[in-house]
């Protein structure tokens, strides 16, 4: 059990109202595609769904064959001879959103190896909604943001990468003072682009995405969350 189990499926299951994901690890891209494995992956993403991602009770919850999640593990663990465990899992399931998802690298069906799940909030369901939420989930798959805003970027993320900048400019020789000013721009560039609201649009990068959402000129739309999952991450 030392070994890692880097490969695998990310599995996910739901519709606009409720969606979750799951991802399950294994050694080989091999196993992944294997049939036993994908059945697995496959019964697993609709138990998590239905107990919105409680792993707890998942690995309590009852499969097809009256035996249970982690009994199941067990055994698909000794057929395969590989590490095989449950990663992440994410639910989305806010009264009055509407949830869009986006699989990269489709394994089969629900399984793919990158799933995203944009959450907006609007009582709007026109089509235009609906291919922004679809062209939002591939954005946030292209451009992995970090947090929805500047202000809910990770402190510690912000002192690493702040940490890291001062270094860089200090070993330059310049000036402290002109260090600062450097420094002060780095990272203000730098959370620009890894909030999900002030990044470049991918299908229009002169655009911001809060550019965008402006434009659809929804009154009550807003992006509530989302959710980025790539196996191997």
């Amino acid at each position: 059990m030392s070994r890692d189990a880097k490969e695998g499926v990310i599995a996910t299951f739901g519709d606009e109202n409720k969606i979750s994901v799951i991802e399950l690890n294994c050694e080989t891209d091999f196993v992944a595609k294997n049939d036993d494995f994908v059945s697995f992956a496959k019964e697993l993403s609709e138990l998590n769904n239905k107990i919105d991602s409680d792993q707890d009770k998942l690995n309590k919850s009852k499969m097809v064959n009256n035996e249970t999640v982690e009994d199941n593990l067990v055994a698909l663990i000794a057929k395969m001879g590989e590490k095989i465990t449950i990663g992440k899992t994410k639910t989305f399931n806010k009264s009055g959103s509407k949830n869009f998802n986006y699989l990269h690298s489709i394994v089969k069906d629900n399984l793919s190896k990158l799933s995203v799940i944009a959450s907006l909030e609007t009582s709007n369901d026109s089509d235009a909604i609906k291919t922004f939420g679809k062209q939002l989930s591939m954005h946030i798959a292209a451009t992995n943001p970090l947090a929805l805003s500047s202000d809910l970027i990770d402190k510690d993320v912000i002192k690493k990468e702040q940490d890291l900048v001062t270094e860089e400019l200090k070993s330059s020789g310049k000036p402290e003072e002109i260090v600062q000013k450097i420094a002060l721009g780095k990272m203000s560039k730098f959370k620009e682009e890894n909030a999900l609201l002030t990044q470049a649009w991918v299908m229009e990068p002169k655009k911001k995405v809060q550019d965008i959402l402006k434009e659809l000129n929804i009154a009550d739309l807003k992006i509530n969350d989302f959710y980025r999952i790539k196996i191997g991450e």
